[in-house]
């Protein structure tokens, strides 16, 4: 079975990359050229838009992922800053 935080991650994955999909498709329904060829000239610019919005999306949804399923019980980091592994190689 799936831990909790990797079926939070999967959802949140999923879904933006859900949201790119229908982005993608609206802006080729509405700005094609009307005869099946392609895009609109708006059209390309706004998919352009879409794709880096989506890296944005994603960049955001990361570090929101990695602040959120950080547990401090985890011991990543100790009360001094050092992490374990500095600490284990000063021993």
């Amino acid at each position: 079975m799936l831990e909790r935080e990797r079926i939070i991650e999967i959802v949140a994955a999923v879904s933006a990359v859900l949201i790119m999909l229908s982005t993608m498709y609206w802006i080729g329904i509405t700005y094609s050229d009307g005869n099946g060829s392609g895009l609109e000239a708006e059209g390309g610019e706004l998919l352009v838009g879409a794709i880096i919005g989506f890296v944005v999306l994603m960049t955001i949804v990361g570090v929101a992922l990695a602040y959120t399923l950080n547990d401090p019980e985890d011991e990543l980091e100790s009360g001094d800053g050092e992490t374990d592994v500095e600490n284990k190689n000063a021993i």
